[in-house]
């Protein structure tokens, strides 16, 4: 069976090599596709714009999703994604730095399934992805896939 890909949506280079390093530093070996500001990020789920050709069944395991990213924000994302029947139950998880309290109650107001800080110093941070990897790719049981797209 294929493994599936993790999307990681993220508009900062630093915090993009960050969480790459600390994938791979816990032996998270799906691949991970990235996407660098909201509207690329539809395009992935919902294959169209640059990836069309890509097969709109083929969900993510997990899309870790920044909040504040250009073009569109992480919110209106994940708004997307739940109003969607083909993806309502993909697993997304807010990987943010925003310590604000609206975004945390409008994160799990709008669907998702998880809210993670950005820890500042990168051992938080490695131990935070480990515990995401751990849950999302090895123990949490995925719904089954939606329906095909039209």
């Amino acid at each position: 069976m294929k493994e599936r890909v993790i999307l990681l949506v993220e508009d900062n280079p630093k915090d993009e090599a960050l969480t790459l390093r600390a994938l791979k530093k816990n032996n998270v070996r799906n691949e991970v596709v990235v996407v660098h500001d909201g509207a690329e990020a539809l395009d992935y789920v919902f294959a169209t714009g640059a990836y069309v050709g890509r097969n709109p069944t083929d969900l993510p395991a997990v899309v870790l999703l920044d909040l504040k990213l250009p073009k569109i924000d992480g919110l209106e994302v994940l708004r997307r994604i739940r109003a969607d029947e083909r993806t309502k139950l993909l697993p997304v998880v807010i990987l943010t730095s925003s310590n604000e309290q609206r975004d945390l109650l409008e994160g799990y107001s709008s669907g998702a399934n998880s809210y993670v800080r950005k820890p500042v110093e990168f051992t938080g941070f490695s131990d935070a992805v480990c515990q995401l990897g751990l849950y999302w790719l090895i123990l949490n049981e995925p719904p089954p896939p939606a329906g095909g797209f039209s």
